[in-house]
């Protein structure tokens, strides 16, 4: 017969601890915040992600709104958009104020149609869906991130009426 030896406190804690979170998921129970490490949220620069929070939800807190934003919906519904590279934490709390859930929010950067060309230490980035054409990103040279927010400008302002005139003469 083989010998199994048993599990070190460390591992049945954390299996305990994981056996813990899924019954409290499996139930609709929030786990004590104290057991469990916040979940982690990806979202892409400038993508929404819709995800649920406790229904009891009334205010939602993010650590850093240069980062991400949030807009509550009815029933914990959260609307969260990714801002700027890095990372913030949000916080949900109820009417009382006290904290119903923590999440980790890690935003990145878009990986599916975005070219970023190098010149020397310039950079570019263009958005190949399917042809390619400039797209502003964050870390963009500054003179291109210029030009390509100004041509964008102008063409809304032509598109809205602002722009004051039918083109170039």
């Amino acid at each position: 017969m083989g010998h199994r030896s048993l599990p070190t406190p460390s591992r049945l804690t954390r299996h305990a601890r994981g056996v813990g979170v899924a019954l409290c998921l499996a139930l609709g129970a929030v786990p004590a915040l104290a057991e469990t490490a916040p979940a982690t949220v990806a979202v892409s620069v400038d993508n929404a992600k819709v995800i649920r929070l406790p229904e009891r939800t009334q205010t939602v807190i993010v650590g850093n709104p240069l980062v991400a934003d949030v807009a509550l919906q009815r029933n914990g519904i959260v609307i969260l958009t990714g801002k700027s590279f890095g990372s913030t934490n949000l916080i949900a709390l109820d009417a009382s104020g006290t904290m119903l859930a923590e999440s980790i929010v890690s935003v990145q950067a878009a990986q599916g149609s975005i070219v970023t060309v190098q010149r020397g230490l310039d950079r570019e980035s263009y958005s190949c869906t399917p042809n390619c054409m400039p797209s502003m990103q964050l870390g963009d040279a500054t003179k291109y991130f210029g030009d390509v927010s100004g041509q964008a400008d102008t063409r809304r302002n032509l598109a809205t009426g602002g722009g004051g005139g039918g083109g170039p003469k």
